[in-house]
Formats: structure tokens, C-alpha cells, sequence
């Protein structure tokens, strides 16, 4: 099962293109693609984090707005995805410094979250944009997040 999936995600250009984010493997590539569609569909980055139901609900009363937990709208599936690629890519640079930084103010679970947002914007731009790869620091062989 293993090789069907290694053919197959070199052979969609989506998913191959997926495999240069951190975090991001051959099966969990072909699932995002299976999940996301067409990347057209979405007008912004945020769009797509909505679908995917990784941000925070809003509660609007008068001029007082509240955020709270996660819309979990869309597909549980990308989601998951998303979280374990976090969980993977946290053990590296650029998202390991994001990730130590966002833990000690909001704590290990709110981090992953926002790591995994962080990952699908990256999807977006590599999808929507066509690159081949996110930017990379020359000197130090990994992506800059901008």
C-alpha cells in the first residue's frame, strides 16, 4: 500500500508540491488534496482556514465581541490532518520557534492549533500561487515564513 501511495502522490502535481511544507508527508498530502478540492474555490487564505474549521468562533453582543473555541465547521478529516502535520512540524525551524513562543502565552493545545493554521496558509499560497516550494533561508536550509 505504501509504494501505490508513493506513486501516487508524485504523480499529482498538488500533492507533490505539498511535500515541500514541513510536516506535510505523501498520504497526509493526498488526503489534504482529496479534502481542499479545488484551491480556486477559496478567494483567501482565511476562507480556507474557515472551511476548515480552524478558527475561533465569534459572539457578537452590541459593541462587545467575544472569540471562543474552535468553529469545528467543515472537514474533521483536513483538520486532523493539519494537526498532525503540526505535530510534526513543530519539531523543526521556522515552526518550532512559532510554536515555543505562542505555548508559553496560550498554552501546548492553542499552539498546535495555530501552527496548523499556519500550515494551511502555506498550502493556500503554494496551492493558489503554483510555486514549486515556500521561500527558503539559503544559509540556514529552511522555509521563512515571511
Amino acid at each position: 500500500m505504501s509504494e501505490r501511495v508513493r506513486i501516487t502522490a508524485e504523480q499529482d502535481r498538488r500533492a507533490s508540491r505539498l511535500l515541500s511544507i514541513y510536516g506535510i508527508g505523501r498520504w497526509t498530502a493526498l488526503l489534504i488534496v482529496s479534502e481542499i478540492g479545488e484551491i480556486g474555490r477559496f478567494p483567501s487564505a482565511k476562507h480556507l482556514c474557515s472551511y476548515a474549521g480552524l478558527v475561533p468562533s465569534v459572539h457578537v453582543s452590541g459593541n462587545t465581541s467575544y472569540t471562543g473555541h474552535l468553529t469545528k465547521q467543515g472537514s474533521k478529516w483536513l483538520r486532523w490532518a493539519l494537526v498532525e502535520a503540526a505535530h510534526h512540524a513543530i519539531r523543526k525551524p521556522p515552526y518550532r520557534d512559532f510554536y515555543q513562543k505562542t505555548a508559553k502565552r496560550r498554552g501546548k493545545a492553542i499552539a498546535t492549533v495555530a501552527v496548523a493554521r499556519k500550515i494551511l496558509k502555506a498550502i493556500y499560497h503554494v496551492l493558489r500561487k503554483e510555486e514549486k516550494s515556500l521561500p527558503r533561508d539559503e544559509e540556514k536550509g529552511r522555509m521563512s515564513l515571511g
